[in-house]
């Protein structure tokens, strides 16, 4: 006989209120679906395919002759909902009976449970940019290279860095507007001490007015360089092992983001199938109450030639 009582009303509004309180979090912190597509009608199953059509050709027309067609170049984007994450705590009666600080204990579950869960989806986000391009290789687009080794000392990042970011988005037609890079704490660390760098953060007016906003869950604003905000973060994906580029070698590098914030051409496409949800019981068995946070999602790179990757050596700091 199973061990677990029909969850009552108690546990109902519970439940019910701490998913609603999860989400309340995740919309606060979890600011890196800003540069998501996020898609809102999908279909059945847990794989998603998107229609796409190619450039527009443009011909020279002479008056009194007849227009030149073409086929129309159509494509399909595909990705998944490969994403299932739980989390799950439970407390005891002998817990709720002896410990004086039980509810304030229990008050801090929720957002506890919700950060957690905004750091998975964050890494997640911020990883599939480098997963969606070709390692220990240029990914050159219209004649600029969207991955690259850090041009600095020891493979750390380097002022050129911003410039061939800069270019090779300007080269792929990508907007100039709302550009960002969002690097890693060692980079962060590196532009600090950059002498052509060193006065920005004081003589910049969006350092005034936006210093402690961030982009993402736990990153801080520091600096424009080249046009690009330049975000720090500790969600960015870290190699597991070295990769060489054009001859340079970086050892456990991190991947750090330049692209395109623009509206019109967000670099990554992801779907939340289903939102965080908070189910609880009372395990008689075990003299318990049990509580688990699920939640499904999937995030693809949707734009490639909207996003430059420069993996930067972290071991710069001293």
């Amino acid at each position: 006989m199973s061990g677990f009582q029909t969850q009552s009303n108690d546990h109902l509004i519970r439940s019910n209120l701490w998913s609603s309180k999860i989400k309340e979090v995740l919309e606060d912190e979890l600011m890196g679906t800003k540069y998501v597509d996020m898609i809102t009608d999908f279909p059945d199953g847990d794989t998603i395919n998107i229609p796409s059509i190619g450039q527009a050709e443009i011909r020279d027309y002479v008056e009194g002759t007849q227009v030149s067609y073409t086929s129309m170049d159509t494509g399909n984007f595909t990705f998944s909902i490969d994403q299932y994450k739980s989390s799950a705590t439970y407390i005891t009666e002998k817990m709720k009976q002896d410990s004086f600080y039980m509810s304030r204990l229990v008050a801090s579950f929720v957002p506890k449970q919700a950060r957690a869960i905004a750091k998975a989806m964050e890494a997640k986000i911020l990883s599939v940019g480098p997963d969606g391009q070709t390692t220990a290789n240029l990914n050159t687009i219209n004649g600029g290279n969207h991955r690259f080794i850090g041009s600095g000392t020891s493979e750390a990042i380097g002022i050129k860095d911003f410039a061939l970011a800069d270019y090779a988005l300007t080269m792929a037609n990508v907007p100039m507007n709302g550009r960002v890079a969002i690097v890693h704490p060692s980079v962060g660390y590196t532009l600090s001490t950059l002498s052509p760098l060193t006065g920005l953060t004081s003589n910049n007016q969006r350092w005034n007015d936006i210093i402690n906003t961030g982009a993402l869950t736990g990153t801080t604003f520091m600096m424009n360089v080249y046009g690009f905000d330049v975000y720090v973060s500790q969600n960015l994906k870290v190699n597991t092992a070295s990769e060489t580029i054009n001859g340079l070698t970086a050892a456990a590098g991190v991947n750090n983001l330049f692209f395109s914030a623009a509206s019109d051409v967000l670099p990554f496409v992801g779907l939340i199938r289903q939102s965080p949800k908070v189910d609880s019981e009372y395990n008689k068995d075990y003299q318990r109450d049990e509580y688990v946070t699920t939640c499904r999602y999937g995030f693809k790179l949707y734009r490639p030639e909207n996003l430059v990757v420069v993996v930067t050596d972290t071991d710069v700091v001293s």
